[in-house]
């Protein structure tokens, strides 16, 4: 499987031209990425997507200023969190869904939870993988991911510190992320959004805006997770009142790329039966 598998979809969301890949016919579920140096839609969830669009229409979309899509200088908006929930809340407008289904990592479980909360009516049930959002210390396993130099050895410690021991790094895998990383328009955004969550002291929400999501949602885990560490998945489930959570062990960050058919089977479970 590689990118040209994959038909290259545009769309306009509120003057953004945003990409996307697809694959499936059905039920709306959209996959968003996290938001490290080289992060898109096919970067993240290339061994994901195809198992997700044997029972739904599964969506992976390049976010505000990562990938393919535009960044924010274009309609003249800043790299916050609201942004970003602000460009997914449109894309899902702009297919043309009722609503949908949102699957977020790191990142982009963070943009994910703020379109739930802030337009619910859009978001049919939340799975939130890894995700970003709660207030926490950093630590020492961050510095690879904080600290990248965009080099190809710098691609590889960071692609380390997110995924188990055991996980396999392919040159291939390494060869893309870096090659996004570097495209200028992605090394600006990604420094641009960098510095706005400096300049909050992370990205996080307060634990009673968390408290607002009443969409079913599922809390998923790797137990080996460096970033966001099973405290935080016990912390979501307190937070949410609705919620399910499965932990994945001898997994790190990107358990849809760890462990694609786990991941993939266990989210598919939840999203038809509840």
């Amino acid at each position: 499987m590689n990118e040209a598998d994959f038909e290259t979809k545009y769309i306009d969301v509120n003057g953004v031209k945003t990409c996307y890949i697809e694959e499936g016919q059905g039920e709306p579920v959209i996959l968003i990425h996290g938001g490290g140096a080289g992060a898109n839609s096919y970067g993240n969830w290339f061994a994901s997507l195809p198992l997700f669009g044997k029972k739904f229409r599964a969506i992976a979309i390049d976010m505000i200023g990562f990938g393919k899509s535009e960044g924010p200088a274009v309609i003249g908006a800043d790299c916050s969190q609201k942004t970003r929930y602000d460009h997914l809340a449109g894309f899902i407008k702009a297919m043309g869904f009722e609503k949908a289904t949102l699957v977020g990592n790191s990142m982009g479980g963070a943009t994910a939870m703020g379109v739930a909360i802030e337009y619910p009516g859009l978001v049919d049930k939340l799975v939130l993988m890894g995700s970003a959002g709660l207030n926490t210390e950093i630590s020492e396993a961050l510095m690879p991911i904080l600290k990248y130099d965009f080099t190809k050895e710098g691609m590889v410690k960071m692609v380390q510190a997110l995924t188990n021991d055991d996980f396999v790094i392919t040159d291939e895998m390494i060869d893309y992320r870096f090659a996004n990383s570097i495209d200028p328009s992605n090394k600006e955004a990604y420094g641009n959004v960098m510095e706005w969550i400096k300049s909050q002291g992370g990205l996080f929400y307060e634990d009673e805006y968390i408290a607002k999501i009443t969409q079913k949602t599922l809390v998923v885990n790797g137990k080996n997770d460096l970033v966001v560490p099973l405290t935080h998945a016990h912390k979501f489930l307190e937070l949410i009142n609705d919620s399910w959570g499965y932990i994945v062990p001898h997994c790190g960050h990107w358990a849809m790329i760890e462990h694609p058919e786990d991941f993939a089977s266990a989210v598919s479970q939840f999203i038809e039966s509840h």
